[in-house]
């Protein structure tokens, strides 16, 4: 499968994603960032897909995938094609390092991650090479990214540091993955959490090293919890309710802007989208973390 691609994201259909690593089961943020994803790609008439993330083996929770994908399916958010399995696809992410060192963009690093601090970040100039069990880094560092974010705005990424593309244990980096992936699946609009946003720079010149145009960023919002934190597995965030899928529904809308009714609440998820997709606006997404509030979320008579 070639990895190329010249077409601009503008010229083709849209094609977006959501892709959770099964490392816990979705939680309130989760499910934001899926409905964002979610609703902007319906709302332009595109295509959306569930790709699982599960190239870690030693951090996934066993059961924690199919969880993942029982929750989605419950809220109604249902992949417009197969579900993808990254660990099933380690053949292309090795063609695409063949590539890449074809073009003489990475090599082989040994650094210890003291070492890494200690040079204040890490480059080729600085790096030992390989002596024993060696990553392998993409030659990045020194450039600079300028990119319009759909919801963040003008972006400028000064890029310090060569990441890792394969780890010494033989485990292929996030950074890699994403971008074959998003490749090999022609997905030209990603949305997901403003958590991501500073990796962004690092992906684009990524997606141009293997020949392909990057796509339209838009980074959400994160909900916050009481303590000023991310929402996340690792802060303990609570597990969705697959039971009050609507509910969940209702208050993940008025998160992302919308201002859905108290009666609309009672109806199915599908029913839900179906008016979240008729009403969504980029510009009602108010771009800064917050907490999440019931109180936000639902008015009377606007169904």
């Amino acid at each position: 499968m070639s990895l190329s691609s010249n077409s601009s994201p503008s010229s083709e259909r849209y094609v977006g994603r959501f892709a959770p690593s099964p490392t816990g089961p979705l939680h309130f943020g989760s499910l934001v960032c899926a409905l964002g994803s979610y609703l902007d790609a319906i709302a332009h008439g595109g295509h959306w897909l569930i790709r699982m993330e599960d190239l870690d083996p030693p951090r996934e929770v066993p059961g924690a995938a199919e969880r993942i994908l029982h929750s989605l399916h419950t809220h109604g958010l249902h992949s417009h094609s197969p579900v993808v399995w990254q660990s099933k696809r380690h053949d292309l992410y090795q063609h695409a390092l063949q590539q890449l060192r074809a073009q003489d963009q990475i090599y082989p690093c040994s650094c210890t991650r003291e070492q890494v601090r200690r040079a204040g970040g890490h480059t080729k100039a600085n790096c030992i090479g390989e002596s024993g069990p060696h990553s392998l880094r993409f030659q990045c560092a020194g450039a600079r990214e300028g990119f319009t974010d759909i919801w963040q705005g003008a972006q400028q990424q000064a890029i310090d540091e060569d990441p890792i593309l394969k780890r010494k244990d033989g485990l292929y980096a996030y950074q890699l993955a994403v971008v074959v992936d998003d490749i090999a699946q022609g997905v030209n609009h990603v949305v997901r959490g403003a958590d991501l946003l500073d990796c962004t720079g690092i992906q684009r010149c990524l997606f141009r090293a293997l020949g392909a145009e990057p796509p339209q960023f838009g980074h959400l919002p994160l909900v916050m919890n009481e303590a000023g934190q991310k929402l996340s597995k690792q802060n303990h965030a609570a597990p969705l309710d697959d039971n009050k899928a609507s509910s969940n529904l209702i208050q993940a809308l008025g998160f992302l802007g919308l201002r859905p009714s108290q009666d609309l609440a009672a109806n199915t998820p599908a029913h839900i989208l179906v008016w979240a997709s008729a009403h969504w606006q980029r510009k009602a997404v108010d771009r800064h973390n917050r907490r999440s509030t019931n109180s936000t979320t639902a008015t009377p008579g606007n169904s």
